[in-house]
C-alpha cells in the first residue's frame, strides 16, 4: 500500500507525482476505479432494478457434440460414449450428466451451430467482444461502461477471469479509455475497499480535506494515462472504502453454508457473480472448468460436467427464486466446439465450424432449442448464429443499440458489433 501520510514524508504545501500516487490506501486499481466512477457521472438516472448480464466462459472449448448437441444416431466415432437423457421440455434431451439442468430446461435456451473462433487459439475474444478481429474491440462490458454509466457507487464491470494479475487483451478497453476496464477483485484489488490498518476514519476525513486542495496543485502533478486525474471521484472511490456495499457483494462468506453446497466445485466463481449482479453489477465476466479436451475427453467431460450441471443449476435456479430472472442475462459457452471425429483415442480437436451457447433469464424466450447441426454435429443447417448475434441480444437487453458507434482512436465511428442481427428466436 502506498501511504501519503508515512513517517517519512510530510505535508510540504506541493504535490509531487509520487505524492498523487501515495493518496490514502488507494492502489493503481483503487485509482482507476475513481476513473470509472468519473465516467459515470456522464450517464442517466438509473432504473430502480438495474439490468445485468453474466457471461461465463467455458475456457479451452467444450465439446458441443457430448454435452448439448448429442448425435445418438452417428456413427460410434463420431457419437462418443455419453447418452442423451430427457428434460422437462418434451422433445429436447441432452447430456446424462447434467440431470439437474434437464429438470430446468424450461428456464434454458440451447443455440446450435454456433460459428466462432475462425483461429482455434484458446483467447475468449470473440465472445468477450462479438469481434473475431482480436484486440481490435473493447470487452462487451468495456462498451456497457462507457455507454451506460452507474451512479451507485459500484463498479459497472468485473472481472472474475483470472486470480493471478494481468488479462487478456480480450478484456481490454481498447479505444475506450483505461476509466473502462474491468475491475479484477485480485488481493490487492479487495484491499482497496477496506482501510489500511494504520488509518482510522478520522485520519481518513483529514485525508478528504486534502483532497480539496488538488486542485491548485494539477499544473505540478505529472499524470500517467492510467491516472488522469485526481478530483472529485477520487472522494467517490474514497467513500467506497469507508462503505461496507462493495466489499459486501464480493463476501460469499456471508452466504450459509448450504449455499455453498449447492453451487459445488465452482461455488467461488458462480456465487460471486450472483451476489455481484443482485447488487446491482452490469456485467460480470468469469471463467469455469478446463475444457481443451484433445486427450481424455470423455474422462474430463465426466469429472467436469457434473459440476457444471450443480453450479448453473444453482446460478439460474437463484435468479429465478430471487425475481431476478427478467433482469439479468446469462450466457454459457466456449471460444469454439469440438470435432465431430474422436482422434488420438478419446478425444476432440478444436472445431470453430460449430458449437453451442446456453442461455437463460433476460425476459429471453427460453424452453426451446434454437438452430441444429448436421447429423454428425460439424457444421449448422442454414445460416449460423455467431457470438456477435447473440451479442447483440444481451446489448438490446441492457437497452443498447447494437448499431451504436463509438469513435476509435482516430476518430473514426466503429460500430459496436458488425454482425449486429439478432438472434430472433431469444426475442
Amino acid at each position: 500500500m502506498w501511504n501519503f501520510f508515512g513517517p517519512e514524508r510530510r505535508f510540504r504545501g506541493n504535490l509531487s507525482r509520487r505524492d498523487v500516487l501515495q493518496v490514502g490506501s488507494l492502489s493503481v486499481a483503487g485509482l482507476t476505479l475513481a476513473d470509472i466512477l468519473r465516467s459515470q457521472a456522464l450517464g442517466a438516472q438509473e432504473p430502480v432494478r438495474p439490468k445485468s448480464v453474466i457471461m461465463i466462459w467455458m475456457r479451452g472449448g467444450p465439446s458441443h457434440i457430448d454435452s448439448f448437441d448429442m448425435k445418438l444416431d452417428a456413427p460410434a466415432e463420431v457419437r462418443g460414449e455419453f447418452n442423451p437423457i430427457s428434460t422437462n421440455v418434451p422433445g429436447i434431451e441432452i447430456c446424462e450428466y447434467m440431470p439437474s439442468l434437464a429438470g430446468v430446461m424450461d428456464k434454458l435456451a440451447i443455440i446450435r451451430g454456433i460459428r466462432s473462433n475462425d483461429l482455434g487459439d484458446h483467447t475468449p475474444h470473440y465472445i468477450i467482444t462479438g469481434s473475431p478481429d482480436r484486440g481490435k474491440r473493447p470487452a462487451f462490458g468495456g462498451i456497457v461502461s462507457h455507454l451506460k454509466p452507474r451512479t451507485d457507487g459500484l463498479p459497472p464491470y468485473v472481472s472474475l477471469m483470472y486470480k493471478s494479475p494481468g488479462l487478456y487483451d480480450n478484456e481490454g478497453p481498447v479505444y475506450l479509455g483505461n476509466a473502462h476496464r474491468p475491475f479484477v477483485p485480485k488481493s490487492e484489488g479487495m484491499a482497496n475497499l477496506s482501510l489500511s490498518r494504520d488509518v482510522s476514519l478520522e485520519r481518513l476525513g483529514d485525508r478528504r480535506r486534502l483532497l480539496g486542495a488538488f486542485d491548485a496543485f494539477h499544473a505540478e502533478a505529472d499524470y500517467c494515462a492510467a491516472m488522469s486525474g485526481i478530483d472529485t471521484f477520487t472522494q467517490k472511490a474514497l467513500e467506497m472504502v469507508t462503505s461496507p456495499k462493495a466489499r459486501d457483494a464480493f463476501d460469499v462468506s456471508r452466504e450459509p453454508a448450504e449455499a455453498h453446497a449447492r453451487y459445488g466445485k465452482y461455488c467461488e466463481n458462480f456465487l460471486i457473480a450472483r451476489r455481484l449482479v443482485e447488487a446491482g453489477i452490469s456485467v460480470v465476466t468469469l471463467k469455469v472448468g478446463d475444457w481443451d479436451t484433445h486427450e481424455k475427453n470423455f474422462k474430463d467431460m465426466r469429472e467436469q460436467l457434473p459440476q457444471l450441471d450443480r453450479g448453473f443449476h444453482a446460478l439460474v435456479t437463484d435468479l429465478h427464486e430471487r425475481g431476478l430472472d427478467k433482469d439479468v442475462a446469462v450466457v454459457l459457452w466456449g471460444e469454439f466446439g469440438r470435432a465431430p471425429r474422436i482422434s488420438r483415442g478419446d478425444g476432440r480437436d478444436h472445431w470453430p465450424e460449430a458449437g453451442a451457447a446456453v442461455v437463460a433469464g433476460g425476459g429471453f424466450k427460453v424452453g426451446q432449442i434454437i438452430g441444429d447441426t448436421d447429423s454428425h454435429g460439424g457444421r449448422a443447417k442454414g445460416k449460423a448464429y455467431t457470438p456477435g448475434n447473440v451479442m447483440a441480444n444481451l446489448y438490446r437487453h441492457l437497452d443498447i443499440d447494437p448499431a451504436t458507434t463509438i469513435p476509435d482512436h482516430n476518430q473514426r465511428p466503429m460500430h459496436l458489433l458488425d454482425e449486429r442481427e439478432l438472434v430472433r428466436e431469444l426475442v
